[in-house]
């Protein structure tokens, strides 16, 4: 996946890393408002599980063939909904819509615009509307947004949260995960907003092992510095020293 050069700032964890550009062997897709790209989506898996036993790949579909429908997806300055339509995905299942709905507005905490993704919905058949409220997934308004598991499971760092009684009948997986619905230029993501922050578990478990062992070397240090000699000593071809109880 190409990514423009030109953004000078940065803001939390970028990804900058060519070597698994170069791997990937399909490229993102991408919805055009006449010349202009205005959705990329990219993702090395995208899957789902109907009823807990269904399995639907829909990774093929959505990037290598592309056979995907996304003539109903809309763009705007304020609001983007990418539509991904699949006729026929497994047996039994006649039509699978899967809506990604972003917004893009003003923050004035940050003074700058952010985009989120407010929200998924899948609808099976034209009937089923299973609807999930999204965590974590928003960027500033010029950036794409990365997260190498996005999902209903709760152990994802970004996580699909069902909001009404037919979401539960649905699991939802996606892994390497980028999606940017506003300023797309040449065609190409933008630098992207992990979903991971800097201070990750692993970080946060490697400093607090630093704090106890900078203590515990402290308190050594300290206590070695706390030693001292005898004020007296006994003499062997004298008497024996005496010392007072009371000292």
């Amino acid at each position: 996946i190409s990514r423009k050069t030109d953004v000078m700032w940065k803001l939390r964890r970028q990804l900058m890393a060519t070597e698994d550009e170069d791997s990937l062997s399909y490229p993102p897709l991408n919805v055009t408002t006449g010349n202009d790209t205005c959705i990329l989506f990219y993702a090395s898996n995208f899957s789902l599980v109907a009823n807990g036993s269904v399995l639907i790949e829909l990774t093929g579909a959505t990037f290598v063939n592309q056979s995907v429908d996304i003539s109903s997806s809309t763009c705007s300055d304020t609001n983007t909904t990418l539509s991904l339509k699949y006729t026929k995905p497994v047996n039994g299942i006649n039509s699978l819509e899967i809506r990604f709905i972003m917004t893009n507005m003003f923050y004035g905490g940050s003074a700058r615009n952010w985009f989120t993704l407010d929200s998924v919905e899948i609808v099976q058949d034209e009937e089923k509307l299973a609807k999930y409220n999204v965590s974590v997934i928003s960027a500033p308004a010029e950036y794409s947004f990365h997260c190498q598991l996005v999902g209903t499971s709760s152990l994802y760092p970004a996580r699909l949260i069902p909001s009404n009684a037919e979401a539960i009948n649905w699991n939802v997986f996606i892994s390497m995960f980028q999606i940017q619905g506003f300023n797309v230029e040449n065609g190409q993501f933008s630098y992207a907003s992990d979903c991971t922050g800097f201070f990750s578990p692993v970080i946060w478990m490697s400093l607090v092992t630093s704090v106890i062992l900078l203590w515990i070397l402290a308190y050594g240090v300290h206590m070695i510095m706390q030693l001292t000699t005898n004020s007296r000593f006994d003499d062997p071809k004298g008497p024996a020293l005496s010392v007072p109880q009371t000292e």
